[in-house]
């Protein structure tokens, strides 16, 4: 039986990696077999293409930042995701193409027609059984972000590009409501971890 597939979105700060582990124990507690990853990231080519894009000495122009998302997604897709969901392993995921909606898009300016191009041609079909969006303001991202490590080329980014960004998101969710899932991130850490528990329930278990 093919595994679920499910992607993690959010703004820098908003929790992101702290619920994925989460909810990695959470199944792993049902006997669900779980494959935990990133984008971008996820294999030897994915995360070296991370390091170039969240590089803050890389002056990259936005589009090439988008194809460079979209090529380690390819990669990710072929070696880690489509593998580990036919082996009946649930993959989670640390963003996937909401994210270059939201960041290269709205963020960057890219047209969002040129970002779905890019999806259908990448992904041909393939999307997640279900996206949660920890939703949180800018301003408390940043804080969040700036106290625990030095920013990246995206977090050095100033709040009118987070702003854009968290439209974005929006976006995506007002187009997908089958799909994707949104969470107060301003909620404490035992509060969203039990709404994330009733949603991956109603979607996936």
């Amino acid at each position: 039986m093919r595994g679920k597939f499910i992607t993690l979105e959010g703004i820098d700060g908003a929790g992101k990696t702290t619920h994925l582990e989460w909810l990695s124990g959470f199944l792993q507690q049902r006997e669900v077999r779980v494959t935990v990853t990133r984008e971008p990231g996820g294999t030897v080519l994915g995360e070296a293409l991370r390091k170039i894009v969240l590089d803050r000495a890389q002056l990259l122009h936005p589009e090439t930042e988008a194809l460079l998302m979209f090529a380690a997604r390819r990669e990710h897709l072929a070696r880690v995701v489509r593998p580990a969901l036919e082996s009946g392993s649930w993959v989670l995921c640390d963003r996937f193409t909401d994210a270059t909606f939201a960041y290269q898009s709205a963020g960057r300016g890219i047209a969002w027609q040129k970002i779905e191009a890019l999806e259908r041609w990448v992904q041909e079909g393939l999307q997640p059984d279900l996206t949660v969006f920890f939703d949180v303001a800018p301003e408390t991202g940043r804080a969040r972000s700036e106290s625990v490590r030095e920013p990246d080329r995206f977090e050095q980014e100033r709040g009118e590009f987070y702003r854009r960004v968290r439209e974005g998101y929006l976006r995506r969710a007002r187009e997908h409501p089958e799909r994707i899932e949104t969470i107060d991130a301003n909620d404490t850490v035992s509060g969203i971890q039990r709404k994330l528990e009733i949603v991956v329930i109603r979607h996936c278990l």
